[in-house]
């Protein structure tokens, strides 16, 4: 308690009216793409804007219930397949990879973790047609593998950089401890490493989640056909020649963030701790 400051009194009411400022600016645009979802296309236009529905316009959700190209629900499970597949395949390769490049002191080692910065800064626009050649190679494009191949290379190298401070930072004394009771090294680091990582395998999991969840750009290049295609991309079939449906993109976003959200209100005591643990330990 030594270094803290206790702000109260006047300076605390101007913060905290500046914070509530701030956070209303913020979460503006989410508010107003939740009421355009619920307006007529009619009052969206309105001038002056209406703040609130004057009558509660279902017609953009339950229009997409059906089988055309705008079924924002076969979108969404497309989404939840290739955001979950991605997860997966990034926390299954990471996790390992991550644990070797931090107990082990092997050649190129250095050059690898570069590598791994490296790809964080390329442009998803440079990686497009190498990967595009692979997958019509590898006969997956236009296949929803492709989506989870592509998306797995944004999730890998965040989820390395950040687990390798983890493994690093635990004791080799406790897998010495774990080989004395009898584990061999794959059970010592199951049994072990993995749970004292947990937070941190936990932040890898969910950002390896949203990054697949939230692509366009892998999404619309490697597949092509709409009923296969997440809903990131799906937003676009309400984006014409003649004009935009904005009720109908709206209520498709709407359904979009509906995950992140959930995510971030049940996830967020994890996402904190796992990524400051991170950034300290290593």
């Amino acid at each position: 308690m030594g270094d803290e400051k206790i702000i109260s009194g006047k300076k605390n009411f101007i913060l905290s009216g500046v914070s509530v400022l701030i956070l209303m600016g913020l979460l503006f645009p989410l508010f107003w793409i939740i009421v355009t979802s619920l307006k007529t296309e009619q009052e969206i236009f309105q001038i002056p804007p209406t703040l609130f529905p004057k009558i509660i316009n279902l017609k953009s959700y339950a229009a997409q219930l059906g089988t055309g190209d705008f079924n924002m629900f076969r979108s969404f499970a497309n989404s939840m397949i290739i955001a979950l597949g991605s997860m997966v395949l990034a926390v299954v390769l990471a996790v390992p990879a991550s644990y070797g490049i931090a107990k082990y002191n092997f050649k190129g080692r250095k050059v690898m973790l570069l590598g791994f910065m490296v790809t964080q800064m390329l442009p998803v626009s440079v990686l497009l047609t190498p990967m595009f050649i692979m997958f019509r190679n590898m006969h997956t494009y236009n296949t929803p593998i492709a989506a989870i191949l592509a998306d797995t290379t944004i999730g890998i190298p965040f989820s390395v950089l950040i687990l390798k401070n983890y493994f690093a930072s635990i004791p080799k004394e406790l897998e010495e401890a774990a080989y004395i009771d009898g584990c061999n090294r794959f059970t010592a680091f199951v049994r072990v490493l993995i749970p004292i990582a947990k937070p941190g395998v936990i932040v890898c999991a969910i950002f390896s989640f949203l990054y697949a969840w939230g692509d366009l750009a892998y999404g619309m290049t490697f597949i092509i056909d709409q009923q296969k295609r997440p809903i990131t991309a799906g937003i676009f079939n309400f984006m014409g020649q003649y004009g935009t449906k904005w009720s109908y993109l709206t209520a498709f976003a709407v359904v979009t963030i509906i995950p992140v959200a959930l995510i971030f209100i049940f996830m967020q005591k994890y996402i904190i701790s796992g990524m400051t643990s991170g950034a300290v330990k290593g």
